[in-house]
């Protein structure tokens, strides 16, 4: 049997890494020594980072540096807010440095930072931590379905 390479409807099994540019680790699946199940196109990874897996195998190991734009994008002035402190409750408290979940319309939760906490106001940014970053982007594919 011929093996499977990753392809656009493909379902993948993998571990990844994503490293930033001092070396230090964002996010790993190795940690836990529990891979990642993708479906490809199902919206959990972006595009440029689903590009990188194109074309794989079982078995395969890369590394993709990924420029800021190319992985988390950058960050966006419209993403920060400026929030009223008495909407926190004291299982929520205004701290700089906590992310809170807010729940958006559609009943999805949106993770914020609290950035400064200032008198009344709050400072949340809902920019995606990495945004701005370039990372390294490693991969080892487990096992590949078509």
């Amino acid at each position: 049997m011929s093996e499977q390479l990753i392809g656009p409807q493909s379902e993948v099994l993998f571990h990844f890494s994503i490293k930033l540019a001092d070396g230090s680790a964002a996010d790993s699946t190795k940690v836990h020594d529990k891979p990642a199940k993708l479906f490809m196109g199902d919206g959990s990874l972006t595009e440029n980072f689903e590009k990188c897996l194109l074309g794989l195998q079982a078995g395969d190991s890369k590394s993709f540096e990924l420029e800021p734009q190319d992985a988390f994008g950058m960050p966006n002035p419209d993403n920060i807010y400026y929030v009223d402190r008495s909407k926190f409750g004291a299982n929520t408290p205004a701290e700089v440095g906590s992310i809170i979940a807010f729940t958006q319309p559609d009943g999805t939760e949106l993770p914020g930072l609290v950035r400064e906490v200032a008198g009344d106001s709050v400072t949340v940014d809902f920019n995606h931590p990495l945004a701005g970053q370039k990372v390294t982007f490693e991969v080892d594919i487990l096992e590949v379905k078509n």
